[in-house]
């Protein structure tokens, strides 16, 4: 598809510095563009990328001022640039229409219009899936669950019973929503289950990555609020309600009861220990601890979680350590010296 800088503008919203009449055959990241391409950059760190790319235009931000090649300025170019990749970047996936004659469909099933049902997924009874949903091969959706408008199930992801799921939520492959809590009570040694008769609730527009696992809840609700995004590899335990348009990151773990606010992101492998609850607006970053209640607007982190600014103090320290000894080891022998020519 051929574009011109001036069509491409007018489509992102954006002002144009160089030769508008540019045309722009393809699109690419900015190391890989090539001549006719189009490209973007989002962080200034890669500003200097532009003297070396091939590409024909780049998309920045509004804060470039000049550039050794045409511009389009936009507000938010990785969402500027993911507009004209959804127009531009040939689709070769094609949607599934129809139900497989071999998916297997219990009683009082209501579907919607327009829902499409690969091969092999399996349906419980009383299930309700709403219009222009798709459910791909292997999926296994149980008894009493609800599931909204255009959603898209991908392959072997297992949806237990009595879930409710909102509209436009993706659940990518090998995900597992509503397997039992982890609950059990020892008694004399013995591990007793604890009944988890609970369910889960995610909410509209939520994005669920591959084998990530959440919990049903002991009694009431797990609950996954509108407009969050999962990342693979996640567990979200029994009773956890996380908020609206948070981000949880790769391998990251939140225990029973726990609240996570609204606006928050749990950067990759971050833990957080049941039955507290981190504020609206929180980064918790990488390989962070959480053992207590976060406040709304921090960032913390390190184990046990601490205030960025304090943990990156306490980091330095820790850096320092092998000097510190050593100058430590040195003042030892000083003192005894000191002591032996006392005693001369």
């Amino acid at each position: 598809m051929k574009k011109t800088l001036k069509e491409i503008a007018a489509i992102v919203d954006g002002e144009i510095v160089g030769d508008e009449t540019a045309v722009v055959t393809g699109i690419s990241g900015i190391k890989e563009a090539k001549p006719g391409d189009l490209t973007f950059i989002a962080n200034s760190k890669y500003l200097s990328l532009m003297n070396h790319t091939k590409a024909s235009a780049i998309i920045t931000s509004r804060d470039v001022k000049t550039a050794p090649l045409p511009i389009i300025k936009t507000e938010n170019p990785s969402i500027a640039f993911a507009k004209m990749v959804s127009l531009m970047a040939p689709n070769e996936v094609k949607k599934p229409q129809g139900i497989h004659p071999t998916a297997v469909i219990g009683e009082k099933v209501r579907l919607g219009r327009n829902v499409a049902i690969q091969a092999h997924v399996v349906i419980g009874d009383n299930v309700e899936i709403k219009d222009n949903s798709i459910l791909y091969a292997g999926a296994y959706v149980g008894h009493h669950t609800k599931i909204g408008k255009d959603c898209v199930i991908y392959p072997y992801v297992i949806i237990r019973e009595r879930v409710v799921i909102g509209d436009r939520v993706i659940i990518h492959g090998g995900t597992v929503i509503a397997s039992d809590g982890f609950g059990f009570s020892t008694v004399k040694g013995v591990h007793r289950r604890i009944p988890q008769i609970g369910n889960v609730v995610i909410e509209d527009d939520v994005e669920i990555g591959a084998n990530v696992t959440i919990d049903r809840a002991r009694f009431d609700k797990t609950i996954i609020k509108k407009g969050t995004k999962i990342d693979n590899l996640v567990q979200i335990a029994h009773n956890v309600i996380i908020g609206e348009h948070s981000i949880i990151v790769a391998q990251s773990g939140v225990s029973g009861s726990t609240t996570i606010g609204n606006n928050v992101t749990l950067a990759g492998q971050a833990g957080v220990i049941g039955h507290v609850s981190v504020g609206d607006n929180t980064v918790i970053a990488a390989r962070s601890g959480v053992t207590k209640n976060v406040p709304p607007n921090s960032c913390v982190s390190g184990f046990p979680a601490k205030p960025h600014t304090v943990a990156k103090r306490i980091n330095a320290c820790v850096q320092n350590l092998p000097d510190l000894y050593k100058k430590v080891r040195a003042l030892e022998e000083e003192i005894k010296k000191l002591q032996s020519d006392k005693k001369d």
